[in-house]
């Protein structure tokens, strides 16, 4: 039998999903399987639409070797394992002669812990652990989601927290799951032969696809301990979350809240002296945490510094005692003991990262309302760790819809620690772009409008013009709106004039109901507008006439007093570059690629983004923001955006009335 073509696999799978082949998809798939031959690098821009899941699944599967892919997203994390990896190796499997395995694996303290569940959580005013269904109330909200939880154990087969629906909070959750840290290790633990962390481990080292997340990828590449099992093909979709995915897990953080709860688990595990060290140290640095001012530290000042190295040494001398004290008073000692550990461990690298001041780590000081104050250190940069730790001895295939930002993917690379593309030489990967274009046409399907009338939006300043223009653009489409801001001040500032002014539009705002809850009341009635801010601008995908109007109120430039994002801006202009270009401008770009991507999400929609801010028409930068956004028909003139949009809005409204009439036809035929 000779081997099936490429081609064929591909036209084989795209009819098990019921999809069409598209040119950009057949594209791609021929460009994955290149670069797997030869184990080089690849970078693939495919817009909505182009079906990039089989574009690099195919390819995948035919190749042999073991392959990871990883998502940023829940939602494409359940598709590709539920829905499209089922359907695409059992069209292979006549092909291929072979039925490839495919597994889920993530973070341990995504699965239920069975040790937490039956034995209990620590407690940190007591010795030992206590049980935490008996300690919540039935009534309460916590004790219902841990009743659910325990009833939840008896049938789940996977014990992954996603696997849950409805979800539970994160405090419910919390107290029946362990992170790796805490975790005792199947071999010392009663319940390891039934664990569902090691379950899900097992399943993933006999699979031959192994989806997992950005952040498990990072904690494989960051922390040296191999947790996921050895591959040959490394693909990662959503790629543009993948360098803020990894800072996060690259990110540490104190806080006394945190120090405390430490202090309070090792002291009954401890001697006397050890435990008072680290008491005494928790409280010298909870004074000076009291005091601070919000902002980046680019010198930890001395009284600061001298806490820092105080509890650094006092959680060492802790971490040394836990391990040559026992005490069998204790109730499953071991378990105690571990958790325990794990927050000393934790205080004792923080403190000792910061205390040792890099210069590649950025340390800041925050303040919040809710959460009270913290000290975070995070690395100016995390692209020479992704080109060591990412690119060796495997091929990478990275993919998004917005990869190419100012019309290369040069930016992007540079971020992941790739040298331009061409570059020669061995220190760099060798690596290609493809931009494998969209199956839409984006000027005839959308608008680009920029309100160049505007005055120009100063930080925090009261924007009435902005508010009289949404306003307008809202009546004008008939409702029908994604509002994308910068700020939440700003959308609730928004969310609050709008209701007032026109009550006709129900505007829903983020954070006053479940993201979920607020995507299904958008796409439900057209008439009705979504307000928010960061998630909102990659997390909605409403297909259909419910959303033809997408309004960004300015251009999402991180905010000048971002620690983390100046200290990066003024490294690269320390070096020579242009930081605002580098860092703020290659920020916003790829934010309003990934807002002007809601836009659009199939065959037939239609719509504008309207970007209510003129710096987009008048800065120098403009022509490299547009460049970043879909190639949409670009104008500034208000009144053809207006005429445009109610011409929009009533034939939205004739295909919706015909809908209804279909509707009401096929229940009395019914």
């Amino acid at each position: 039998m000779t081997k099936p073509s490429l081609h064929e696999l591909l036209h084989a799978a795209v009819a098990a999903v019921g999809g069409m082949e598209r040119p950009g998809q057949v594209t791609m798939a021929e460009a994955v399987a290149e670069a797997i031959d030869d184990g080089s690098h690849l970078l693939v821009q495919a817009g909505t639409g182009t079906g990039k899941s089989l574009g690099y699944l195919v390819p995948a599967l035919a190749q042999g070797e073991r392959v990871v892919v990883a998502t940023a997203t829940l939602a494409l994390q359940r598709q590709l394992v539920e829905r499209d990896l089922p359907r695409t190796v059992d069209a292979l499997h006549p092909l291929l002669r072979r039925r490839p395995e495919f597994a889920m694996l993530k973070g341990r303290s995504n699965y239920l812990c069975l040790h937490r569940l039956n034995e209990g959580v620590p407690q940190d005013e007591e010795d030992g652990l206590f049980d935490q269904f008996e300690a919540a109330a039935p009534s309460s909200k916590l004790g219902q989601d841990l009743l659910r939880l325990r009833d939840w154990s008896q049938e789940t087969e996977t014990g992954d927290r996603d696997d849950l629906t409805p979800g539970v909070s994160d405090r419910a959750w919390s107290q029946v799951s362990v992170s790796s840290r805490e975790c005792l290790g199947a071999s010392k633990c009663a319940y390891g032969a039934e664990c569902f962390a090691e379950m899900a481990r097992e399943r993933a080292k006999l699979a031959e696809v192994v989806v997992t997340n950005h952040a498990l990828l990072a904690i494989d590449a960051i922390e040296g301990a191999p947790v996921l099992p050895p591959h040959e093909v490394l693909i990662v979709d959503e790629a543009h979350e993948l360098v803020s995915r990894v800072t996060g897990v690259a990110t540490g953080e104190l806080t006394p809240g945190q120090v405390n709860r430490a202090v309070k688990r090792a002291a009954k595990l401890v001697n006397e002296k050890a435990a008072d060290q680290l008491q005494t140290a928790a409280e010298g640095f909870e004074r000076l945490m009291e005091l601070a001012l919000p902002g980046r530290l680019e010198e930890i000042p001395e009284d600061l510094a001298y806490a820092l190295m105080a509890l650094r040494d006092a959680a060492r001398t802790v971490i040394t005692a836990i391990g040559t004290t026992r005490d069998k008073s204790v109730q499953d000692e071991d378990a105690v003991r571990k958790q325990a550990l794990a927050a000393v461990e934790n205080v004792h690298e923080v403190a000792e990262r910061i205390s040792n001041g890099s210069e590649w780590d950025v340390v800041w000081y925050e303040r919040h309302d809710r959460f009270g104050a913290s000290l975070r250190v995070a690395p100016m940069s995390v692209s020479g760790l992704l080109r060591e730790k990412l690119f060796a001895d495997r091929s990478v295939t990275l993919t998004s819809a917005t990869l190419k930002l100012g019309g290369d993917f040069n930016g992007v690379g540079a971020s992941l620690g790739l040298a331009p593309e061409g570059t020669e030489g061995d220190d760099f990967p060798q690596w290609k772009g493809v931009d494998v274009g969209s199956p839409f046409d984006y000027p005839k399907q959308g608008i680009l409008y920029v309100a160049k009338h505007l005055s120009r939006p100063a930080r925090d300043g009261d924007r009435a013009d902005m508010l009289d223009e949404l306003t307008e653009l809202i009546q004008a489409a008939g409702g029908r709106t994604l509002g994308l801001f910068s700020s939440m001040r700003a959308a609730q500032l928004a969310a609050e004039d709008l209701r007032v002014r026109i009550p006709e539009f129900p505007i829903l705002l983020q954070g006053e109901e479940t993201l979920g809850e607020l995507i299904k009341g958008f796409a439900a009635d057209p008439k009705t507008c979504l307000f928010g801010t960061l998630s909102l601008w990659q997390g909605v995908d409403v297909p259909g006439t419910s959303c033809q109007l997408v309004v960004m109120d300015k251009i999402p430039f991180p905010r000048p007093d971002d620690p983390l994002m100046s200290a990066r801006q003024k490294a690269v202009e320390e070096a020579g570059g242009n930081g605002f270009m580098a860092v703020a401008a290659t920020h916003a770009a790829l934010l309003m690629a990934q807002g002007a991507g809601r836009l659009v999400r199939a065959q037939g929609d239609r719509g504008v983004v309207a970007v209510l801010d003129q710096r987009l028409a008048t800065a120098r930068y403009g022509s490299y923001l547009k460049a970043s956004l879909p190639d949409f028909w670009y104008t500034t003139d208000r009144n053809q955006v207006r005429k445009s949009l109610a011409a929009i809005d009533q034939a939205a409204k004739a295909l919706e009335e015909a809908r209804a009439i279909e509707e009401t036809k096929a229940l009395e035929e019914a």
